[in-house]
């Protein structure tokens, strides 16, 4: 049949209606040419490494939405064990349906969820903590540091339970404190294995003020919050694989543990979603009455999680110096000089370890009163209720006697008549 129609037209020529409106369907099919090769441009690149995951224990952060999940999907269908830190309890039954599905969709039941709030240091430390007291060291091939979040424009600073401005502390702070507690686990590890510190960054660093200007800055803005805390992030991503760098192993071999940025490109993710529609009902409907528009433009999760994917398989990011930039499955330079500023990196690193001892001080105080304070409560309760009980054994006694005391008068009476 389409033979037969390609002969027809080949020799009678396109039919009348084509004639009639070829200048509407040159038009059309160059629009949809124009938008097809538009989309496929703002999609991004593909990865084009593959590898067999299976043996290797991959922690993330943020693995739960968004790029991260997809990047969690690929990396359990390949074989990897996961650990998911996440904000919710284990017990959460909305948790318990994602790992139990995740574990049927990738037919990988090493799937594994650990409650780590990334807004609490106390939480992280808890984590940490418990995770590197193990002899001898507990496997850890990668890191996956996908957690971020960040301020409605227009809405006030928010800051955690400690005090500390909510960006800051889950951008960068966090991460901070989680791999200096895993540092040693890291260094540990056994020279065959290939580990790997994937930071996901974001091109929005590139706008920051410089980091020893934007760590004094008091004009506080949604912004500017997040723009700082990706380029700290980034910097202190450098400072670490310096440290990492400078730790003699006892083999007398080379760091086999190498950190790696990414920058997954602009994505339609929940918080992207969140700061188009600015957090309120009247953004996601115009969100949606306009999605065709964030879909062209915009990465699907899938897409974002691609680069990511590239950093966690590609073998060549296994050999040779660490602190490389992806982007777009390939390495990129950076775009800022002033993230391999030692001095800067240095001040960074002190006064987050000092911001850290500050608060950590601070909040043991408060947990130590209000254990002080429970447990007094808990005493106070306990004398009340062995008060209540000596009053309910004096309350039996005195019925006691009362009925003792009737019945002896009955007894009177029948020995009276």
């Amino acid at each position: 049949m389409p033979l037969e129609i390609a002969f027809h037209v080949i020799e009678n020529g396109p039919p009348q209606w084509v004639r009639d409106n070829l200048g509407l369907l040159v038009k059309t099919f160059t629009t949809l040419a124009i938008l097809t090769l538009t989309k496929l441009w703002l999609s991004g690149a593909s990865n084009p490494a593959d590898r067999d995951m299976h043996g290797r224990v991959i922690m993330v952060t943020g693995g739960t939405s968004g790029i991260g999940a997809r990047v969690a999907f690929e990396l359990a269908r390949r074989g990897a064990q996961l650990v998911l830190l996440t904000q919710t309890p284990v017990s959460d039954p909305f948790l318990v349906d994602h790992i139990n599905d995740l574990r049927e969709r990738t037919k990988n039941n090493l799937i594994y969820a650990e409650q780590v709030d990334l807004t609490s240091l106390h939480s992280i430390r808890q984590f940490a903590t418990k995770w590197i007291d193990n002899a001898p060291p507990r496997r850890l091939d990668m890191i996956v540091l996908a957690a971020a979040t960040f301020t409605t424009p227009g809405q006030p600073q928010n800051k955690t339970d400690e005090g500390i401005e909510e960006t800051w502390m889950v951008n960068y702070l966090a991460n901070f404190h989680l791999l200096a507690i895993l540092s040693p686990a890291l260094r540990a590890q056994p020279f065959d294995r290939d580990v790997r510190i994937i930071f996901t960054t974001c091109s929005s660093y590139i706008g920051s003020l410089p980091l020893s200007q934007a760590l004094e800055d008091t004009n506080w803005s949604p912004g500017a919050a997040y723009k700082r805390s990706k380029l700290a992030l980034m910097t202190f991503g450098m400072a670490f694989q310096k440290h990492l760098d400078a730790y003699k192993r006892p083999d007398g071999l080379p760091m086999n543990a190498r950190m790696i940025l990414v920058d997954p490109g602009y994505s339609r993710s929940p918080g992207m979603r969140r700061w188009l529609t600015r957090g309120s009902l009247w953004g996601l409907l115009v969100y949606l009455l306009a999605y065709p528009l964030p879909w062209l433009f915009l990465k699907s999760p899938f897409m974002g999680a691609q680069s990511i994917l590239y950093a966690a398989m590609e073998q060549d990011l296994g050999r040779g110096a660490g602190g490389k930039m992806i982007k777009e499955c390939r390495e990129v330079d950076f775009a800022r000089k002033d993230v391999h500023d030692e001095e800067l990196a240095k001040k960074l690193w002190e006064e987050s370890d000092a911001l850290i001892e500050k608060v950590e001080k601070e909040q043991a105080l408060k947990r130590a009163k209000k254990k002080a304070r429970e447990e007094e409560k808990a005493k106070e309760a306990e004398e009340a209720e062995k008060i209540k009980e000596v009053e309910s054994l004096v309350r039996d006694i005195k019925k006691g006697r009362e009925a003792q005391k009737a019945k002896g008068k009955k007894k009177s009476k029948k020995a009276n008549t």
